[in-house]
C-alpha cells in the first residue's frame, strides 16, 4: 500500500448518503485488507455491486502442484525453452516454483482477458520482462511497460489488455500472504523515507476513467485454488469515484536506486517489496564497491533460513555461466552457492555492473512443478565444480 489517493465524485464522508443530479443513490463498495483493521479502498457504483448470479467458469490458470521429490541440489529452469502457453492473461500462467507464500510463474499472453478476474486468494505481482498492455479495473486504467513491476491487490476487479503485435514475456508472482513495501523503508507515518531506495513519485497510479461498460458480464474468481464464475446484468466498471489506499500500482524496475558500498553489500540492500517470509529484490545497472581491494562478485555463502531464485533478464551475469535472459536459478537453503568458477577472480577491478534480475528470498522451502522439470538444466548442479 502506497498513500491515499481520491479520483472522480465522493461524498464529504464515508457511509452517508450520496446520490447523484437525479436523486438515485450511489451504492459504496468497501475494499478491505486484514478484516477492518487495515488499508482499505471505498469506491462508489452506480449499481448495486453485489447482484453476481452463479454461471459456469470457462477461464483459469494452471494451480501449482509439487512434482515428485528430488535430491537437494542447485537447480537451472531455462523459461526461455518453455513452450509458450498463450491466450488471455487469466488463462496464461504457468506455475513453476511455489510454497505457501508464493507461487513464481511465467506467462506468454496475446489476447486480452475476456472476463472479468478476481484473485481472491492473492495479491498478484507481476515483473513485465517483454512487453505491456493495460490493466483496467474498477479504480480506473492502470498503463504497464516493459521492465515494470505490476501490483493488482487481491480482491480487486480487473481485467488485463495486452497490447496487441507484441511479443509478451511475463514473470508472475502470486502472494497469499499480501504484498507490502518493507517496512524500513518507511518513517513512522508510513511516507517512503528520504533514503529509501525508491520514493512515491516512482510509482505509477490507475488513471480514473469514470463509469464505463465493455459489454463483459462475467466474471471468474479464484478462491482456495479453484475458479468460481459469477454473471450480472450490468457492468461492475460503473464506479463514479473512490477514495483510499488500496489501489494497483506500476513500478518500472529502472526507478530503484541502486546502492554501492566500500565491499560487497548483501541483497538485502536490493529488497524492493515484502510478503510474510519472503523478500523481492531488484538488481540493476549500478556502480560497484569502490574499495581499492574490493571483490564485486557476491562471495560463496550458505543462506540456511531461505530459498533464493533469481530470474535473470538481461545484462552480464558476472557471477553466472550457462544462464540468460529468461533463466531462473534455485538455490536451496542447506546448500553453498556463488559465483561460478572463475568469476569471482575475475571481477576484481570491476567499477560497475550492467545486470538486469528479480531476485526472491524465500523462508520456506519453494516445491517445482512438472512444468519447471520439463526445462531444467540437467547440468547446473555440476558446473559449478570446475
Amino acid at each position: 500500500m502506497l498513500d491515499r489517493m481520491v479520483m472522480g465524485e465522493v461524498p464529504r464522508k464515508h457511509h452517508i448518503v450520496f446520490r447523484d443530479n437525479a436523486g438515485r443513490l450511489r451504492h459504496e463498495e468497501c475494499m478491505t485488507r486484514d478484516g477492518f483493521e487495515g488499508p482499505y479502498t471505498i469506491a462508489y457504483h452506480v449499481e448495486r455491486p453485489h447482484t453476481q448470479r452463479l454461471a459456469d467458469a470457462k477461464h483459469g490458470f494452471a494451480i501449482a502442484a509439487a512434482a515428485p521429490d528430488r535430491a537437494l541440489a542447485k537447480r537451472h529452469y531455462k523459461t526461455q525453452a518453455m513452450p509458450p502457453r498463450t491466450g488471455a492473461p487469466v488463462d496464461a500462467r504457468t506455475p513453476l516454483l511455489f510454497n505457501s507464500d508464493v507461487v513464481i510463474g511465467v506467462l506468454h499472453p496475446d489476447a486480452p482477458d475476456p472476463v472479468y478476474f478476481v484473485n481472491a486468494d492473492s495479491d498478484d505481482l507481476y515483473f513485465v520482462f517483454k512487453g505491456g498492455g493495460v490493466v483496467r479495473t474498477v479504480l480506473g486504467d492502470l498503463r504497464f511497460a516493459q521492465d515494470d513491476y505490476v501490483f493488482i491487490p487481491r480482491g480487486l476487479t480487473h481485467r488485463i489488455v495486452p497490447d496487441a503485435g507484441v511479443d509478451q514475456y511475463w514473470l508472475s508472482m502470486e502472494l497469499p500472504q499480501g504484498l507490502h513495501l518493507p517496512r524500513q523503508w518507511r518513517n513512522e507515518v508510513g511516507q517512503l523515507r528520504m533514503d529509501a531506495p525508491y520514493c512515491h513519485r516512482d510509482f505509477r497510479r490507475p488513471t480514473f476513467v469514470g463509469p464505463l461498460d465493455e459489454g463483459i458480464r462475467d466474471t471468474v474468481v479464484k478462491r482456495a485454488n479453484r475458479f468460481h464464475g459469477f454473471t450480472q446484468e450490468h457492468s461492475p466498471l460503473d464506479v463514479v469515484g473512490w477514495d483510499g489506499t488500496v489501489y494497483p500500482w506500476a513500478f518500472p524496475i529502472l526507478n530503484f536506486q541502486a546502492r554501492a558500498g566500500l565491499v560487497h553489500l548483501p541483497p538485502t540492500w536490493h529488497g524492493t517489496f515484502a510478503t510474510r517470509d519472503a523478500l523481492v529484490c531488484s538488481f540493476v545497472p549500478r556502480a560497484v564497491d569502490f574499495h581499492p581491494e574490493a571483490i564485486p562478485c557476491p562471495y560463496p555463502h550458505s543462506s540456511y533460513d531461505c530459498d533464493e531464485i533469481l530470474f535473470y533478464a538481461r545484462g552480464n551475469f558476472t557471477s553466472r555461466r550457462g544462464v540468460g535472459p529468461g533463466s531462473i536459478s534455485h538455490h536451496p537453503a542447506g546448500v553453498p552457492h556463488g559465483p561460478h568458477p572463475g568469476a569471482y577472480e575475475a571481477s576484481i577491478g570491476a567499477r560497475e555492473t550492467n545486470e538486469l534480475a528479480v531476485m526472491m528470498d524465500t523462508v520456506r522451502p519453494l516445491a517445482a512443478t512438472a512444468f519447471a522439470l520439463g526445462v531444467e538444466d540437467a547440468n547446473y548442479q555440476n558446473s559449478f565444480i570446475g
